[in-house]
């Protein structure tokens, strides 16, 4: 996500270099994590940060209630603080950060330091910028070892899943309602919603919970203020967002819909991966999972290291009498389980799954045109031309018939219609550069076309054939064999018992 452009709300498609230079004019000297603070009854985390005495301030509004006022609401307000940051640092990505009186364990030092370098990577590879000395400065919070509250069993699992619109979620939500108590998660800008993520969801008949994110306003002067800009990974913060939303909710999982294939490197440069879908890789949910185990130990000692300091760094001094105090001294509230439902599944799948799902088809969308943050630029409608609308169509088109993907792009027509889209199509099966785009791995692509190009459907299809005409004269085009393959799980996940 380009959080400094207002003009779009998705994810930029351009594989180009942005940079020749090393911008030394417009890099910074330190970045700081300031305070956060929070409003149980307004339901408002408010996240204040500087650079070089530039004071950005996000706010992020929840359901109010006293639940705020936990020690979990507290330990997952402060990952909010410390991922949000990352919007705010890229603007002139000096080369520290001071975590000011927010105290971290080595673990999360190491996190958080991951989460900026292989998070930033792009923006990096883009502005022509070499990230890999920055460095973190934070005091150290000792690992407290605390035993987790266990939770008591109430019969029903309860599982918050957050809701784009597209096939991945959708997917998810039909899969984990029939094992769970499920509400989705949806994150607008204030009072804005987006069709293409109302109108599948009012299809799941499920309820919502809703935040608000309200980004500082001088993001979206980038340009006029000089500031650097570039992809930032926002499934990072929109997880931790999640996490703290499940707390209010008491919600025992988040539920993600990150695939197989977003843990493989957009591409490689300077013998470092640079990954567009970085937070939504394997990395991130396994080092994500393993900060929030020990979140609230590292919540207490930070809050007991700066007892000095204003009880607004750590949201609430003191709990609510309505939540009760602790159920045991010297332990630490369990956070909700993190965990992606379709880590070992790929987009193959998920379109073989989305295919018999037809009550979605008229609805779902995930051309990024339809989430301009202008309202006037937004479509209504799939764009037909962009790296997304291809992907989709691409993927789909092995499990539907082409009249039906016809009809879902009847407004500008199907991109396999297009011959003037065969280049983005060769990008996808790797004959050109990858997009920056949440697409689908090469080999995903390469038999979604040898799949299609086979059915009756698609005889006498122009592109289609000749597309699966030059995959199949590659020595690494994927046998019938491997393709069935990818059909079924690949590779390892970490969804807990009684979720699958």
């Amino acid at each position: 996500m380009n959080e400094g452009d207002p003009a779009v709300h998705g994810c930029g498609s351009l594989h180009k270099r942005v940079g020749t230079l090393s911008h030394p004019y417009n890099r910074g000297r330190v970045f700081r994590y300031e305070t956060f603070t929070a409003d149980a009854e307004s339901g408002v985390l408010t996240c204040r940060y500087d650079l070089d005495g530039r004071e950005f301030t996000e706010r992020f509004t929840l359901p109010g209630g006293p639940r705020w006022r936990s020690e979990a609401a507290r330990a997952a307000a402060r990952l909010v603080f410390l991922l949000a940051g990352v919007s705010y640092y890229k603007t002139a990505a000096p080369p520290v950060i001071d975590l000011g009186e927010t105290a971290l364990t080595e673990a999360e030092l190491a996190f958080l330091r991951e989460f900026y370098l292989q998070g930033l990577g792009e923006f990096g590879y883009r502005n022509n910028l070499d990230l890999s000395s920055l460095r973190l400065e934070a005091r150290r919070a000792g690992a407290q070892n605390r035993e987790p509250i266990a939770r008591e069993p109430n019969g029903q699992r309860r599982a918050l899943v957050p809701f784009g619109g597209g096939i991945d979620s959708i997917v998810v939500v039909e899969r984990v309602r029939r094992l769970a108590d499920v509400a989705l998660f949806v994150v607008n800008r204030p009072a804005d919603r987006f069709a293409a993520i109302e109108a599948p969801a009012a299809v799941t008949g499920l309820p919502i919970v809703r935040a608000e994110r309200e980004i500082d306003p001088q993001l979206l002067r980038s340009a006029e203020l000089g500031f650097l800009n570039g992809h930032v990974p926002v499934t990072g913060i929109l997880s931790a967002i999640a996490v703290l939303a499940a707390v209010l909710e008491d919600r025992d999982a988040v539920v993600m819909s990150n695939e197989w294939s977003a843990s493989v490197p957009t591409l490689e440069y300077d013998g470092r991966p640079v990954n567009h879908q970085f937070s939504k890789s394997d990395i991130f949910e396994a080092a994500f999972r393993n900060v929030l185990a020990s979140a609230s130990a590292s919540t207490s000692a930070s809050a007991s290291a700066s007892a000095s300091t204003s009880a607004s760094t750590s949201a609430s001094a003191d709990p609510d009498p309505a939540v009760g105090p602790d159920p045991a001294v010297g332990r630490a509230p369990r956070l909700p389980e993190y965990f992606s439902w379709l880590r070992d599944r790929t987009e193959l799948w998920v379109g073989q799954e989305f295919a018999a799902l037809e009550q979605y088809h008229g609805s779902f969308r995930s051309c990024n045109k339809a989430f301009y943050s202008d309202r006037a630029r937004r479509l209504d409608h799939w764009c037909g031309h962009c790296d997304k609308c291809c992907f989709i169509d691409l993927i789909l088109a092995p499990f539907l018939p082409a009249g039906a993907l016809r009809r879902i792009f009847a407004v500008t027509g199907e991109p396999l219609d297009n011959p003037g889209l065969a280049g983005k199509f060769r990008a996808l099966l790797g004959a050109g550069a990858k997009p920056f785009e949440c697409v689908g791995e090469v080999s995903e692509c390469r038999a979604a076309v040898l799949l299609a190009a086979r059915r009756d459907d698609r005889a006498g299809h122009a592109l289609l054939a000749e597309l699966a005409l030059e995959v199949g004269a590659w020595p690494d085009a994927p046998s019938a064999a491997g393709a069935v393959a990818m059909l079924g799980p690949v590779g390892e996940n970490f969804i807990p018992a009684g979720y699958r």
